[in-house]
């Protein structure tokens, strides 16, 4: 097991990640997971020698993880409207109860111009990584005569996952989780041969 993937190392990107869930990149320092986990910054800088070593490292996991529940569900669901249904209520139902209560990428993203190049390179991988997997879902279901593509599978994933990510920043602007289904959920719904359920 090397040095990055040890028990201290995960626990440490595991509360990372939670803080930067809510606090983003420049809303949480060393000292916070030092005094969260009752260890030095010395021992941090041990596993992660710079902050952007330890943000990047949050997101590469991030990363893998997504990927992983992607393609997972796509494997075990047949019917491609219920995935892209799932990817909306994913968000909705963490916004209500967690555990992750926003996207660590959308986070990350307002803050892209301020963010190391090694971290924000990782962002744009995870866009894309989604980009292609709601691309492969809108073509399925194109096939099976469930969407209308009327700017075709590339543009319309990128064009669903953009609302679902400004319905999450609205909601939390709006302090209100409820706030998030009011234009996620037609972001959807427009696709529908049938429209809504």
């Amino acid at each position: 097991m090397t040095q990055k993937t040890s028990p201290k190392a995960l626990e440490i990107i595991d509360l990372a990640r939670s803080l930067i869930a809510n606090a983003g990149y420049n809303g949480f320092s060393y000292a916070d997971i030092a005094k969260t986990l009752g260890v030095t910054n010395a021992s941090i800088h041990y596993h992660f020698p710079a902050k952007a070593d330890l943000v990047k490292a949050v997101v590469v996991s991030y990363r893998a993880q997504s990927d992983h529940q992607l393609r997972l569900a796509a494997a075990e669901i047949d019917d491609p409207v219920q995935l892209l249904r799932l990817f909306v209520q994913f968000w909705e139902r963490c916004l209500h109860e967690g555990p992750l209560p926003f996207c660590i990428c959308v986070m990350l993203a307002s803050e892209l111009p301020l963010i190391p190049e090694s971290v924000a390179d990782e962002v744009q991988g995870h866009f894309d990584d989604l980009a292609g997997w709601l691309t492969e879902v809108m073509l399925r279901a194109e096939a099976k005569g469930l969407v209308h593509l009327r700017a075709g599978a590339q543009a319309e994933a990128r064009m669903l996952m953009t609302l679902v990510h400004g319905s999450m920043i609205s909601a939390r602007a709006a302090r209100d989780p409820d706030v998030y289904g009011i234009s996620a959920w037609p972001a959807l719904e427009r696709l529908l041969v049938d429209g809504p359920p």
